[in-house]
């Protein structure tokens, strides 16, 4: 009898909904509103299965509310943004929504203050709701659209059903289609909160009374979002601000922040010189121990391992160093045969955030990768800018590659440019040996060179003004750089097409299964696969090559079933890492060696330091190649 109950009770759950909200979607059919477009329809549904994706019911309750401005008052009808608020429902079960009211009172005023998993009914309050119902329990008419569209699904078997609801004063119920403009809000609602709620810090205090409700430290953050062409309306992009709790401005975050960073030492967002890698810190290679520089011994034969003392210097050359020594006394015997003498900059970074200091890029543009000051955003999420001369940081005009086709060929024939070095590009882009953009477009350069140059079949591909797929393992900094990836579009020339796959558990849910074009008109394309390569690499277009760039494949268990697929598979494929010793290791779990391990002609010039040992150390420092 219990069992048929708790059957009972769980479809009546399925039909009628259950917990907060106002119960599953109304039935009403987007196909019905005036003057919309199967387009529109396409993009909502993708905007929907992207805030899906990034799961904010995992944390987020009906008691967090959150301000959204989209744009200026001045672009909508009324000269005001209709809805203002919003609310997530459904975290501790029953019906998946977000809701939306045209102010925080009206938001609060639906929400029970004893007890926020249910829904108050106010007369003559509006909430504009989007409502992930099973495809099973929709309407006929909304089954209908999904098939006859093939609209994308939210999770497995979850569709969004949006409409606009009220209650009258009678207490019924009812409910209209969203308006067109409502339908442009929503959609960069959706877009904005899968991109920002993420970076929600969660406070160590819980509220009173609500034990499973989790309380967030006071947060404002404003990303672009772009518009599809058929919302498209004066602007390809619009500024969207994300603040929780509604209200929270700029200068309460920065008063906030500076207040923080006092007590907390992880906090890199205040002025200054970020403190996540300081100077003349290092460790043990026997023990793993922290040491400064002053403080430490290394290897008296080959001067390569560092460590905090004479015994487990002693300890290390007994159990493993000895039979590695001389060949690490030639490795350091290539320190000055790697440094590049064209640059004039400091090409020598102890410590990431002085030398961007020291160049004026610190904390800007792209360069906010290449330090620790943003450590705590992640990767593919930092706002960016379609400025030229701000993603590279403010660098002046002459000093970064501009968005522009090549045209100092130099006696070169027409068509894809090969080059060979680091002086080879410059003089193609008339770049002064003073610009730093080397340090950044070594990760596109690097696979340009591997495409080009190495790659016997992707290079034939290409001069044939073929596709080359190529799948891009890892990917971490370069999700922030697709601005230096257009660069590999400038290049090509005209000739042959690259469709870069990247694939990586650092992949943000939002940009997961979406593909990028680096420019209008481009000849390079970038998909965005999250997970593991071993997991998803089915699901993928069959490559012609597989890249990884610094990617450490002796430190990582995770790369283990990616390289057994590379192995298996037979897949032709290239690797980087930052020094000779960890590339050679890569060789212990790699089979098929083609190419052995050499130093990358389109390695980053700027020496920095390994944490164990002094090694020349450079990103893509050296490069080996499998199955080519």
């Amino acid at each position: 009898m219990d069992l048929h109950l708790k059957n009972l009770f769980g479809r009546f759950q399925d039909q009628f909904g259950s917990g907060p909200g106002l119960g599953p979607g109304s039935g009403v059919c987007l196909m019905n509103l005036e003057g919309i477009s199967p387009n529109i329809i396409h993009s909502i549904f993708r905007a929907s299965a992207s805030l899906y994706r990034s799961e904010p019911w995992k944390r987020l309750r009906p008691g967090h509310l959150f301000g959204v401005r989209v744009g200026k008052d001045s672009d909508w009808s009324g000269k005001r943004q209709p809805f203002q608020c919003v609310q997530f429902i459904g975290g501790d079960g029953g019906d998946i929504a977000i809701y939306m009211y045209r102010s925080m009172s009206y938001a609060l005023k639906m929400t029970d203050d004893d007890d926020p998993w249910e829904m108050a009914r106010v007369p003559n309050v509006e909430v504009l709701r989007v409502t992930y119902e099973l495809e099973s329990l929709m309407l006929p008419c909304n089954k209908r659209m999904v098939k006859s569209l093939s609209l994308e699904a939210s999770g497995n078997d979850r569709f969004p059903v949006i409409d606009v609801a009220r209650f009258m004063t009678s207490g019924e119920l009812q409910f209209r289609n969203p308006t067109l403009e409502e339908l442009r809000l929503v959609f960069a609602v959706m877009k904005a909160l899968s991109l920002v709620h993420p970076l929600l810090l969660q406070e160590e205090k819980q509220v009173k009374g609500l034990p499973r409700m989790i309380k967030f430290s006071p947060f404002i953050e404003t990303v672009d979002v772009q518009w599809p062409p058929e919302m498209f309306i004066g602007h390809d992009f619009v500024a969207v601000t994300v603040s929780h709790p509604p209200g929270q401005s700029y200068e309460q975050k920065l008063n906030k922040t500076a207040v923080k960073a006092d007590n907390d030492d992880e906090l890199e967002l205040v002025s200054g010189v970020g403190q996540g890698a300081e100077a003349g810190l290092r460790k043990c290679t026997m023990c793993d121990k922290s040491v400064h520089r002053d403080e430490s011994v290394c290897c008296s034969h080959c001067r390569a391992t560092i460590y905090c003392g004479s015994e487990c210097e002693k300890r290390h050359w007994r159990e493993m160093h000895r039979s590695v020594c001389n060949l690490y006394e030639a490795m350091m015997s290539r320190e000055e045969e790697l440094k590049m003498k064209i640059f004039t900059f400091s090409c020598h970074a102890e410590n990431s955030c002085e030398w961007l200091v020291s160049l004026g890029v610190h904390k800007k543009g792209m360069w906010r990768r290449q330090c620790g000051c943003y450590s705590q955003r992640p990767f593919g999420l930092l706002h960016g800018s379609s400025s030229d001369a701000e993603s590279w940081g403010g660098l002046q005009d002459g000093d970064y590659p501009q968005d522009l086709p090549v045209k100092n060929l130099n006696g070169r024939s027409p068509g894809m440019i090969l080059l060979s070095d680091w002086s080879d590009y410059y003089d193609v882009r008339c770049l002064p040996p003073s610009s730093p953009v080397s340090d950044i477009l070594s990760y596109p350069l690097t696979l340009y060179h591997i495409l080009t140059t190495l790659s016997t079949h992707s290079k034939n591909l290409l001069l044939k003004g073929k596709e080359v797929t190529v799948h891009y393992l890892g990917p971490e900094r370069e999700l922030d750089w697709l601005k230096a990836f257009e660069e590999i579009n400038h290049l090509l020339n005209g000739i042959g097409t690259v469709q870069i796959i990247m694939v990586g558990p650092e992949v943000p849910f939002d940009l997961s299964a979406t593909t990028s074009a680096t420019t209008n008109n481009s000849r390079v394309k970038v998909s965005f696969v999250k997970g593991l390569y071993q997991e998803e690499v089915t699901y993928l277009a069959s490559p012609d090559i597989v890249v990884a760039l610094n990617c450490e494949l002796d430190k990582y268990s995770s790369w283990s079933g990616a390289v057994e697929v590379v192995n298996n598979l037979r897949i032709p494929g290239f690797f980087t890492d930052m020094t000779e010793d960890a590339c050679g290791n890569a060789k212990a779990v790699l089979r098929n060696i083609s190419h052995p391990v050499a130093p990358n002609p389109f390695r980053s010039p700027v020496r920095t330091c390994a944490e164990s040992s002094n090694l020349p150390c450079y990103s893509n420092g050296f490069i080996l190649g499998v199955n080519t």
